[in-house]
């Protein structure tokens, strides 16, 4: 398995150097552009400003040539209109990282665009976001004293992280209501969860994944062990409010459910899948089947994105197993990272994901082929009717 496959991830080179003179640095700006654009474009106008800058703004203390380095990187990627495709300074890079394997502090939630507008695609479970009673699906306005408007994730995060104990506060536009309502919350060191499970009705196991880290492979193997050898005759795979994760956990982690050599999912550059396109990419289990033979319903909800999503249609469409709960969220394009100088990252979306039927996750989402909606009461009174008609629809298999 090559490294760069498994870099790819589901819930984001070019370096320019800025030279000490400016004949070098236009010389190599020109030379830059040369080879890395089959385009007439000049550099000029960004070395011209540079040096405008360094020789007129009024407080020459913040002239900081790495941070316009980085901010003109950052500027670049922001073009592309992608709120996937994003630049990571070496801080920011950090923070990235912990996100997928480990604990970092902060509130515990997986923010995303939708419609350009921030979403909260998942709460962590157990953590202060989560708590305090954030939803999937929960349009964030402001942030503190910040409105969202206009601000990229990266921007969205660094305001939502900081150290344990101190507060952040979220004016939350949720579907059902029309009122901005508050939410406070406590940072804490967020610790990420894998996954947890359960026997329920005697004879099901209740199978929660909570994202796709590098934690999950040794915490499924160990899980599906103990179901192996319980009385679990079937299974409720819930994928609700999972952000997603690394593509190739994902993948490690569907070979338990489908035969060896089933496409899991298809990757293509384009926005719709082609005959004969060179360009794509069949991604297929490599087992080891071991829960095959269970019978299994899937739950999703909105917060069931990327690597989730995938899982989720590639169970639906080589077995035909039923999808119940709401619309996914809809993120499915791969991001590649690169590693770039000093610590910092780009990601880059690259291509598309679709389900093994040919069908566009980016934006569309998974539909439920039985749609059962969580209402405001049910959250207030620790209903779950999802998980109550999974149990109805499985006991019948």
């Amino acid at each position: 398995m090559s490294s760069r496959y498994y870099q790819k991830i589901l819930l984001i080179g070019l370096v320019v150097i800025i030279p000490c003179a400016f004949l070098m640095g236009f010389w190599r700006g020109e030379m830059r552009c040369e080879i890395c654009s089959p385009e007439d474009i000049d550099f000029t106008l960004f070395w011209k400003s540079y040096y405008k800058l360094q020789e007129k703004f009024v407080d020459q203390g913040k002239f900081d040539s790495q941070k316009i380095l980085y901010g003109a990187i950052s500027g670049m990627t922001k073009s592309l209109d992608d709120p996937y495709t994003t630049f990571f300074n070496p801080e920011e890079a950090k923070v990235f990282m912990d996100d997928v394997t480990g604990e970092f502090e902060g509130v515990g939630m997986e923010i995303g665009m939708r419609d350009g507008q921030l979403t909260i695609i998942a709460p962590i479970e157990g953590t202060p976001a989560q708590k305090a009673g954030l939803r999937a699906g929960d349009k964030i306005i402001k942030i503190d004293d910040t409105f969202s408007q206009g601000i990229d994730i990266n921007e969205a995060i660094k305001l939502i992280r900081g150290s344990r104990g101190t507060e952040v506060s979220f004016s939350i536009l949720r579907e059902s209501q029309e009122e901005l309502k508050e939410f406070k919350v406590v940072r804490a060191v967020i610790e990420v969860p894998s996954l947890e499970w359960e026997i329920i009705e005697n004879n099901i196991a209740h199978l929660k994944l909570y994202q796709f880290s590098d934690k999950t492979n040794s915490d499924f193997r160990e899980a599906a062990a103990e179901i192996l050898k319980s009385p679990a005759q079937k299974i409720i795979l819930d994928l609700r409010s999972n952000p997603g994760g690394y593509l190739q956990v994902a993948s490690d982690v569907a070979g338990w459910f489908l035969e060896k050599g089933k496409v899991i999912v298809i990757e293509s550059p384009k926005d719709r899948i082609e005959d004969f396109d060179e360009n794509v990419i069949e991604y297929k289990s490599q087992g080891p089947e071991r829960l095959l033979a269970y019978p299994i319903v899937v739950l999703i909800n909105q917060g069931t994105a990327s690597g989730a999503e995938i899982l989720a249609g590639a169970l639906r469409d080589n077995r035909g197993i039923q999808l119940i709960g709401e619309t996914s969220f809809g993120k499915g394009c791969v991001q590649e990272i690169e590693n770039m100088d000093n610590g910092s990252i780009l990601k880059i979306t690259i291509a598309n994901w679709f389900t093994p039927n040919g069908n566009l996750i980016s934006d569309e989402g998974l539909e439920p082929d039985i749609k059962i909606e969580m209402t405001n009461e049910d959250y207030d009174q620790g209903k779950d009717p999802q998980l109550k008609k999974a149990i109805e629809i499985i006991k019948e298999m």
